[in-house]
């Protein structure tokens, strides 16, 4: 076969009509991995650094969804009305408390001198105190057993009426020890009842001998003050609330350390100004009003009378 034209090693590749090398032919040329990176770049699947149009460039940036501003306006409106409504509960539970403060029944110095007798003013008052943390630590254990099967509605009306019984038993336990360490407050029920909140919310004792430091008024500062105060037994008192009667012994532990330490804070500040028993002048019972304070030239502040019955018997 001298003289032919050998075979050309590509038969199956030819020329296009200009002269110019096909596709194929170009691919042939460059080897496998030339014609796969251009089928990769032309078939509109996603490089590496694509973003799905096969055009080669880099990532489009997608923009975070946003809610609607109808959902954003539910929520807000929804929260604001959650706070209105706890502000007014505590508003309501703080009334409740300025209710029920001159209802209180105390004791004064001579009854429970009559009561305990032989016992000295820190024994007496230790007596009261552990009659009082043993009061509180009941009332814990009730509510929490109350709580065993969590109704979530009925949570709210149980805190609030274990803080009213809690405070209710505080309050007197307060007045008990004014009278032990002879530091009555003057004035009438109304007056007295104020001058004991004050103390219960700032926990402290009252000085008597300055008496522009006792909040006279059952309303305004004192009101903001004692709504204050519930807020934080309201939630020192959540864990009462816990299933099982776990939350009974919580409660009464609870309650029973926060009495005791009350009582503890105003009764160093009681023991500062003590009054020794035989020095203590005579005092009128404690449903009489009191003698007007000489240092504010105020006269005493008593309930107002009780209406008078004009029919004919």
């Amino acid at each position: 076969m001298t003289g032919t034209t050998p075979p050309r090693k590509f038969p199956f590749l030819k020329r296009r009509g200009d002269g110019a090398p096909s596709p194929a032919e170009s691919d042939g040329e460059r080897g496998l991995g030339a014609s796969l990176e251009a089928e990769g770049a032309t078939d509109g699947a996603p490089g590496p650094h694509g973003d799905g149009t096969g055009t080669g460039e880099g990532p489009t940036a997608v923009e975070p969804a946003t809610p609607a501003p109808g959902r954003v306006a539910a929520v807000r409106d929804g929260l604001l009305r959650q706070g209105r409504n706890a502000k007014a509960g505590l508003g309501i539970l703080a009334d409740r408390v300025i209710e029920i403060a001159p209802r209180v029944p105390v004791r004064d110095l001579q009854t429970l001198r009559a009561q305990f007798p032989g016992l000295g003013p820190e024994q007496l008052a230790d007596r009261l105190v552990s009659g009082a943390a043993h009061g509180t630590s009941t009332v814990g254990a009730s509510v929490g057993a109350a709580a065993m099967l969590p109704v979530p509605p009925a949570m709210p009306a149980e805190l609030a009426a274990e803080i009213t019984a809690v405070a209710a038993i505080e309050l007197k336990l307060i007045a008990e020890l004014h009278e032990v360490y002879g530091q009555r407050p003057e004035g009438g029920p109304t007056r007295r009842a104020a001058a004991y909140l004050t103390s219960w919310t700032n926990e402290r004792g009252i000085d008597v001998v300055r008496p522009l430091t006792i909040s006279t008024a059952l309303s305004g500062p004192l009101k903001r003050d004692l709504r204050q105060q519930i807020a934080k037994r309201m939630v020192r008192n959540l864990p009462n609330l816990v299933p099982f009667l776990v939350g009974a012994a919580v409660g009464a532990v609870m309650n029973r350390r926060d009495t005791r330490k009350l009582a503890e804070r105003v009764r160093k500040d009681l023991r500062a100004a003590q009054v020794p028993w035989d020095q203590l002048p005579a005092l009128p019972p404690l449903d009489e009003p009191g003698p007007p304070s000489t240092a504010s030239g105020a006269t005493p502040d008593a309930l107002p009378p009780a209406p008078r019955d004009d029919r004919p018997t």
